[in-house]
């Protein structure tokens, strides 16, 4: 009998169907736990892992930014020298007020990622020049319409979607094989935002990195560690006592 994680691995989740408990989820609030450094380090660097979602948890990581517009990234879009990539943000704002306007037709923002995702993204998107960053292990079932933009015109394979990427990250991060008990996406975009406030971030600079527009939606992404409490607070003590 297969366990939970090797019926993931066995079948991808690429085909059409999503896990049940995946959509019955409640979207992440502001009690959504922060991993640490060290924790999101060690599960990217496991050799049981593939490449796609090393990459993909990667970015979320040093992008911040939300799922979905990860997800909807297309490989002629990155600017791999630069280390950035314009996504259709929540809320994006119309260039036009046309009705099912391409993703082109609005105010795109710019994600900035770093040396981890530097080194996997190009051998993630070897081979390929145009379509999805992020496509499945296998092509679309019979009949299934796909929009030109979520395919991949060099292998035929289509766009992984947010379900497919949560039920991987559930299945690898579980508790005790549990399905639902696992790490969820939104907490990378948590983790890196509670990181780089701890690391002295300005809240101005936390809202350029995020997008948020107002203060108040970033504070409450920010829950320093008890390590990090306890660090501030030893800048209190005596001066003789640092001696």
């Amino acid at each position: 009998m297969l366990s939970w994680l090797g019926w993931c691995t066995e079948r991808g989740y690429d085909g059409p169907s999503v896990p049940a408990w995946v959509k019955r989820l409640t979207l992440p609030d502001s009690q959504t736990p922060a991993r640490s450094k060290m924790a999101v380090d060690r599960l990217i660097a496991r050799r049981d892992v593939h490449l796609r979602e090393k990459t993909l948890w990667r970015m979320l990581y040093e992008t911040v930014a939300r799922s979905e517009e990860i997800l909807e990234v297309n490989i002629e879009e990155l600017d791999l020298a630069g280390r950035r990539a314009p996504v259709k943000s929540k809320g994006a704002r119309p260039r036009t007020r046309r009705r099912g306007a391409p993703r082109e037709e609005f105010v795109l923002e710019t994600v900035y990622w770093d040396a981890g995702t530097a080194r996997l993204l190009p051998r993630l998107i070897k081979g390929r020049t145009r379509g999805p960053v992020f496509i499945t292990h296998r092509k679309p079932g019979p009949g299934k319409v796909v929009s030109p933009r979520d395919a991949c015109p060099d292998t035929g394979l289509v766009r992984l979607s947010y379900g497919q990427a949560r039920a991987l990250l559930d299945a690898h991060t579980s508790l005790g094989g549990v399905p639902g008990t696992g790490w969820d996406l939104h907490e990378y975009r948590h983790s890196g935002l509670t990181y780089l406030g701890e690391a002295g971030a300005s809240l101005p600079m936390l809202m350029a990195k995020s997008r948020h527009k107002k203060p108040e939606n970033v504070r409450k992404y920010f829950h320093p560690s008890a390590e990090a409490i306890a660090e501030v607070t030893s800048l209190l003590a005596p001066d003789d006592s640092r001696r």
